[in-house]
Formats: structure tokens, C-alpha cells, sequence
């Protein structure tokens, strides 16, 4: 999402570890996410399909040794 795009209504679901937070919403077919202490900040803009990979790969421990 680019940060001049007119904001929009989403609904954010918010997790925190520790003192690090990440919001993450739907937008459309997209997933949009966050830094939960800088709302106001750059977003990453996900396709549903990427999203889904995404999480597969974390299931699967791709992202354990990060």
C-alpha cells in the first residue's frame, strides 16, 4: 500500500510479542500489514495467494532459524 492511497475502513487484527506488535487486515482479495505501534506508517500489501504461502511456510518452521 502505498502511503498516499486515500486510508480505508479495514478491521485489524492486532498480535504482540514481547513489545512488538503487528496489525494485519483484508482488503479486497489482499492482505495488509502493519507495525501495531505505527499505525500510520508503511504497510506491505500481500496477495491472497502470497499470504497463504506465506503462511504455509510458517507452518512448515521454513522461518524457525530467523
Amino acid at each position: 500500500m502505498r502511503t498516499d492511497e486515500p486510508e480505508r475502513s479495514l478491521q485489524w487484527i492486532r498480535r504482540c510479542a514481547d513489545s512488538s506488535c503487528v496489525e494485519v487486515a483484508r482488503d479486497g482479495d489482499d492482505v495488509v500489514v502493519r507495525d501495531g505501534k505505527d499505525a500510520g506508517g508503511p504497510r506491505l500489501r500481500f496477495t491472497g495467494e502470497a499470504w497463504k504461502s506465506f503462511q504455509a511456510g510458517v507452518a512448515a518452521g521454513e522461518f524457525d532459524r530467523v
